[in-house]
């Protein structure tokens, strides 16, 4: 695993030639099941670099995974591609007693004022593009409120001051990713709010319910395909190991079951118990 730059995020592929390489660790003896469960979770939560690197550090070197670290050109949708410069395609919104939106392919200027008096607005960056790397959300609310919505990997700092009214500061001190836009929130509410929330696009929730799913399914053939080597006998004396690893977990998980089922048992009994007491 390449360790230059450990703050970088790691991609799908990344993860899965870690699961891979666990896989075969597991296969040739050097992991046991609960070893193995253990770093697999691992895997599919590290976010970077950094984070997968100590799950295969103590595996042999011939083991570990190659990650790229040169540069691609730049991909159709990355953030590169989506801070275009220009004017922006609007300026600005009001809403007096009323409402107003921004969403979907717009472009954000670098400097987007809005205001709301008796009335509300919402802001949705998720699928646009930006004039430059940095660009301000200037939210005036009285007596109203906006909601501003930013994707993930976005860096957000908000600046805005409240009298008897507010800012969202909860999406605060999140690093951005490499090459994305920064979106500063500033203004005044009076006697309303400004809300700050990072959210995927519908499709992309979509896509990542999907990767997972699938995920899900390869780990499955993965796991059978092992067990049906371990029954073929192809791994001889490792095996049986990995046979009474299996059953050892079966057994645990049997046991904590049954532990379960008994306390709660007890629970309920003392609790009958004290329903007799209280009705004497």
């Amino acid at each position: 695993m390449t360790e230059d730059a450990p703050e970088l995020r790691a991609s799908d592929a990344d993860r899965e030639r870690v699961a891979e390489v666990l896989q075969d660790a597991l296969a040739e003896g050097r992991l046991d099941m609960e070893e193995f469960e253990e770093r697999l979770d691992a895997t599919y939560k590290a976010r970077t670099y950094g984070e997968l690197a100590p799950i295969t550090r103590d595996l042999p070197d011939h083991a570990a995974p190659k990650v790229s670290m040169t540069k691609e050109p730049v991909a159709s949708g990355s953030w590169a591609g989506r801070i275009v410069g220009g004017e922006g395609s609007s300026s600005g919104a009001v809403a007096i007693m009323s409402g107003f939106q921004r969403k979907g392919r717009w472009t954000v200027p670098r400097r987007f004022t809005c205001f709301a008096f008796w009335g509300g607005g919402e802001i949705d960056l998720r699928e646009a593009n930006f004039a430059a790397g940095e660009v301000e959300i200037n939210c005036i609310a009285i007596m109203g409120g906006m909601q501003v919505i930013v994707p993930p990997g976005v860096e957000v700092l908000v600046r805005g001051i409240g009298v008897m009214g507010g800012f969202d500061h909860r999406e605060e001190g999140e690093p951005g990713d490499p090459g994305a836009p920064r979106v500063v929130v500033t203004g005044f509410a009076f006697w309303g709010g400004v809300g700050v929330e990072r959210k995927l696009t519908r499709t992309e929730r979509q896509r990542l319910k999907a990767e997972r799913r699938q995920e899900k399914l390869e780990r499955k053939q993965s796991q059978r395909e092992l067990g049906d080597r371990v029954d073929r006998g192809e791994l001889g004396d490792r095996g049986e190991s990995y046979r009474d690893d299996v059953h050892d977990a079966h057994r645990r998980m049997l046991d904590g079951h049954h532990d379960l089922m008994r306390e709660r048992r007890r629970e309920r009994r003392e609790e009958r118990d004290r329903r007799r007491h209280g009705e004497h």
